[in-house]
């Protein structure tokens, strides 16, 4: 049922002209977090993220035995302490709709000495959860499941240590299958041997992500594809030492307003847009330019203008496919058809995004057609309508870029946006040069 709070998305009043600062990676904030949690010295982050998801990850590390705190304006990890002898008494985690949280932390509860039960929202309930399963219990991990199979809630019960040694998974639905074994795997009895299997490997970046932050905190890692095709990484147990790192931008939370230049005809510049990274939103510079944008760099910021054409675009996303949404809510306001492919795996995100675009895309007069792994997206004349966000950020800020064109969007919901980006709207209509209220703290 569709909820009563709305939010008008405001239309522009002239091109946009701003210099945009986006908080810290959502994802690189979670894999330094747990990092931190099991390393062998104190961790200081700089630049982390403060959100819904990230402060669900300080509550799950907290309960596991970390501390953290903020000192200098800086976020202090203190690891967790050896597990005790005898077992703690049970705890449990929210994982909220974080997957971050509910595929990352299970791992690290295997080397708590304890139960540790998960659970999440509702339609945290219904995500994938089975290759999560499958790794703790052929690393020797017992797990209880309380509901239907490969779903949360489920217990893990830890008895402070992972087996490592050769084991297998289906990661075909989320890289996050293999980022979560990845992080922990340094603290495992022997070294790790993973070997994907499975019909896709969506979302590749993360997984580079994963690796390079494991390299960065000193742990030896390597990815291979071997001769039968199948994809294999080793990480050899070791040391963990992040020491003092810097947070890189949220550069897929850039996305809506690098849009909002394109939508404008203005020019939006992101601040401290990394020269290299392994973020999926890195993809925005030429998929913008693509789809008609002018595209370039001026010191540390990445800059892009709208040059009065939106084009169409046929674009594989199957590396990318958080960017989809945004991508997507172009591809409405564009001159020609735009067909998105590779992103079957974005059924088990928050909602179904595959199912959610086109529902309203097309109730907003850009008749969307589900593909099996994509959609395909007619442009019409779009009128104003309730924009409906199944509990899913980016689908929210989707709907905030098509306002901007369309009078009478009304977003369900729009404080979703705080899973990752806690004011996005202070963020837009400051973008907008409207009054805007204070962002959140930890």
């Amino acid at each position: 049922m569709t909820s009563e709070v709305l939010w008008t998305a405001p239309v522009a009043q002239g091109p946009v002209d701003a210099l945009v600062r986006v908080p810290g990676s959502k994802s690189l904030t979670a894999r330094w977090m747990l990092l931190g949690a099991i390393a062998d010295e104190p961790t200081r982050l700089r630049g982390a993220l403060v959100s819904r998801d990230t402060r669900l990850m300080r509550d799950a590390l907290e309960r596991l035995g970390a501390v953290l705190s903020v000192q200098d304006g800086e976020l202090q990890v203190t690891p967790i302490p050896p597990p005790s002898e005898a077992p703690a008494e049970p705890i449990e985690i929210h994982a909220g709709l974080a997957g971050t949280v509910m595929r990352f932390v299970p791992l690290l509860a295997a080397l708590h000495h304890g139960d540790v039960r998960f659970t999440g929202d509702d339609a945290a309930l219904q995500r994938p959860m089975s290759p999560v399963i499958a790794v703790l219990r052929a690393q020797g991990v017992e797990v209880t499941e309380h509901g239907e199979a490969g779903r949360l809630p489920f217990t893990v019960h830890g008895k402070g240590h992972l087996a490592g040694g050769r084991i297998e998974v289906d990661a075909s639905e989320s890289s996050q299958f293999v980022s979560n074994a990845l992080l922990v795997a340094a603290r495992g009895d022997q070294d790790l041997e993973l070997v994907h299997r499975g019909a896709s490997l969506p979302s590749l970046p993360h997984i580079d992500m994963t690796m390079e932050t494991l390299r960065a905190v000193g742990v030896q890692v390597s990815h291979e594809v071997n001769e039968d095709g199948l994809h294999l990484w080793r990480v050899a147990r070791g040391a963990i030492a992040p020491g003092s790192i810097v947070v890189e931008p949220d550069l897929s939370n850039a996305g809506p307003f690098l849009a909002a230049a394109m939508v404008t005809e203005g020019t939006i510049a992101i601040a401290d847009w990394p020269e290299r990274t392994t973020q999926p939103g890195d993809a925005y510079r030429g998929l913008l330019e693509q789809m008609g944008a002018e595209v370039w760099r001026e010191d540390d910021s990445l800059c892009v203008s709208g040059t009065g054409t939106i084009m169409g675009i046929d674009a594989d996303l199957s590396r990318t496919g958080e960017i989809a949404p945004t991508i997507a809510a172009l591809a409405a306001l564009a001159e020609s058809p735009s067909r998105l492919r590779g992103i079957g795996h974005l059924r088990g995100h928050e909602t179904d995004r595959l199912r959610a675009l086109a529902t309203e895309l097309t109730r907003l007069g850009a008749r969307t057609v589900e593909l099996e792994d994509g959609l395909e997206i007619n442009p019409g004349p779009l009128r104003g309508t309730v924009f409906e966000t199944y509990e899913d950020h980016r689908m929210a800020t989707a709907a905030a870029i098509i306002g901007l064109r369309v009078p009478d969007v009304r977003v369900v919901n729009v404080e979703t946006t705080q899973k990752t980006l806690p004011d996005f709207v202070g963020m837009w209509l400051s973008m907008l040069h409207t009054d805007a209220p204070a962002g959140g703290t930890w």
